[in-house]
């Protein structure tokens, strides 16, 4: 049996309302009492009832999070950050696992109605839980159109954008790509490939951008010859890697460290050397970067900040709410950027 407000009162002979003002924080009461009641719901195992006591103030201090995919590798550290940010301030988080990619693993993204199948009784049921906010976390940046613009509870999406007026937080690829193939130039290497991933990819088209920036930047001529597609796999990579070899490349910028393993590979059957003959950059910096031979410089994804502030966007847009004579909520739309590590991979082409 759950231990009530009201039994804690009788031990410690004192009023419900001097517990409650105690379990909320009030400065109405004496610090010994105080303590004598905060031992005696140590003692009893006394745990909140917050649903109920969402109900009482119209607010359950309860936050959605709708995961595409847990299984993704950047969705836990986005959910960490979420997690961190909101606990901080005090509210809970609710976690549903779509699987979407264990569904259907890449075959779903331009079926709006398969996906709401399996999204529609998801928010159904944070409807009906009464949560006060939803972060929605893609499991790869893209642009979703299967989101309604008129979502009943406050939204805010996390590693994906959409045209509906809903904030969003997401990777500069961009800017982090431009960042890596600057200091790949700085390095004196002129003739630099890129290894890509699928050609359709919002990550793909926005660090081949960056490429081409960094490029035009330092006046070196964008030969579109020198892009291949590995489509995000390490044996497309190595096929990739050793057309660029060809093509007689002294650096390969690979947009994942997944696919530097093949470009790896395909430079030491053709008895080169990573970081001696070719540099190589990977991006995501992966755990495995620090393992290679050489290590591999790499681009951070700033998947925590990304949660932490997707958490931020929305209960900053909560609190307004709560305030009287609020001005319009208009949606924000930030990227975040990268950090390049810089390692052992991308040597100094000699003059």
């Amino acid at each position: 049996m759950a231990v009530t407000l009201k039994e804690i009162a009788q031990s410690c002979n004192v009023s419900v309302t001097t517990v409650s003002n105690i379990l909320n924080g009030k400065p109405k009461v004496s610090e010994e009492t105080k303590k004598k009641v905060l031992e005696v719901i140590d003692t009893l195992g006394y745990q909140p009832n917050y649903f109920a006591q969402g109900l009482r103030r119209q607010k359950t201090m309860n936050i959605g999070i709708s995961a595409e995919d847990l299984a993704q590798f950047t969705s836990p550290d986005i959910i960490e950050g979420i997690t961190d940010w909101c606990e901080n301030k005090g509210y809970h988080m609710l976690l549903q696992n779509l699987r979407l990619y264990a569904r259907w693993g890449d075959t779903w993204y331009d079926k709006p109605e398969l996906i709401k199948t399996v999204l529609d009784p998801a928010m159904r049921e944070f409807s009906s839980i009464k949560v006060d906010g939803l972060i929605y976390v893609a499991g790869h940046e893209r642009k979703i159109s299967y989101l309604p613009g008129n979502v009943e509870i406050p939204m805010v999406l996390a590693y994906c954008r959409s045209d509906n007026c809903i904030s969003s937080v997401e990777v500069d690829d961009e800017r982090s790509a431009y960042e890596v193939v600057k200091y790949i130039l700085s390095q004196g290497h002129k003739r630099i490939g890129v290894v890509s991933g699928c050609s359709d990819n919002l990550h793909s088209i926005a660090r081949l951008l960056g490429y081409q920036k960094a490029l035009y930047e330092a006046g070196v001529l964008y030969n579109p010859n020198w892009v291949k597609f590995g489509d995000w796999v390490p044996e497309k990579a190595y096929q990739a890697a050793g057309e660029l070899i060809r093509e007689g490349v002294t650096a390969i910028f690979c947009m994942s460290d997944w696919m530097a393993g093949g470009v790896y590979h395909c430079i030491e059957d053709h008895g080169l050397k990573a970081g001696r003959d070719i540099a190589v950059t990977g991006f995501d910096n992966e755990r495995a970067a620090c393992w290679y031979i050489p290590r591999l410089t790499s681009s951070a994804l700033p998947l925590n900040e990304v949660g932490r502030e997707a958490a931020r966007m929305l209960l900053e847009r909560l609190s307004r709410q709560d305030q009287e004579e609020a001005a319009p909520i208009v949606p924000e739309h930030i990227r975040i950027p990268c950090h390049l590590y810089i390692r052992n991979s991308v040597h100094k082409l000699q003059e």
